[in-house]
């Protein structure tokens, strides 16, 4: 039996919570072709701060992130992105991190607090109900969680909505070629581990145009295999997505 959006989101959360508590990595062990981040990124960083990643790849690089942009990170988890996307922005940036785990924001906020970097903050919500103003971000990132939602259209959505004419996403996430077997689907183990709730390139891809978004691309991180068509449908992989939404978007 199919579970409803809010059981997948409280699975989803007593799983991440339990994550926190106990600095486990994403998935209890290591997603697939986890990326790296450039020990430049995260040298100045605490260790334990700079240990706990819970995502499928480095966004921060993918993103391009420009002095005194303002940067939304879904699905902040411990802050890591967060930290690492203030330092490119500088201080006329900002960062915003959002996540639906209480046991996370406490995790992140003590560790903004601990660093001392002012150009970050956290709120408490959903990725399907994003707690930000219309056309007030410049870029959004996320780091292996849109997979993690329900309701990825409405995601999408909340996206464009959230973004300035002109922004831009760059996120890292896992995909799949194909549709998955049903059992997986209906596991919740298996949703929370970064599994059940992927989807196909091409529905990502559609999912992001209905939304609106234009240059819609998706590659598999290692770049060595970036041959999409050549992945097996039952083989999930962490892919970099980018997209824009129009600069001539009128604001309603």
């Amino acid at each position: 039996m199919k579970k409803t959006n809010a059981q997948v989101h409280l699975d989803v959360q007593k799983f991440y919570a339990e994550r926190a508590r106990n600095s486990d990595s994403c998935c209890g062990g290591s997603p697939p072709q986890q990326g790296e981040y450039p020990l430049v990124q995260i040298e100045d960083l605490p260790q334990d701060v700079a240990n706990f990643s819970l995502g499928c790849g480095d966004p921060i690089s993918f993103s391009n992130l420009q002095l005194g942009e303002v940067v939304l990170d879904l699905g902040s988890g411990g802050g890591l992105d967060c930290f690492l996307a203030a330092k490119q922005v500088g201080t006329d940036g900002h960062v915003i991190g959002i996540d639906m785990t209480s046991a996370m924001l406490e995790k992140s906020k003590e560790a903004a607090a601990r660093i001392g970097i002012r150009n970050v903050e956290f709120r408490e919500g959903y990725l399907e109900d994003l707690p930000v103003e219309d056309h007030s971000i410049d870029v959004v990132i996320s780091n292996c969680v849109i997979n993690l939602s329900p309701d990825k259209q409405q995601v999408f959505n909340e996206m464009y909505r959230i973004l300035k004419p002109g922004g831009r996403v760059a996120v890292s996430d896992i995909v799949s070629q194909g549709e998955l077997p049903e059992p997986i689907i209906n596991d919740p183990i298996a949703w929370s581990a970064c599994a059940a709730g992927a989807i196909p390139i091409i529905e990502f891809t559609h999912g992001l145009q209905a939304a609106g978004f234009t240059k819609v691309s998706v590659k598999a991180i290692d770049e060595a295999k970036d041959l999409l068509e050549e992945f097996p449908a039952d083989v999930l992989f962490s892919a970099l997505i980018s997209a824009s939404k129009p600069s001539d978007e009128i604001r309603v």
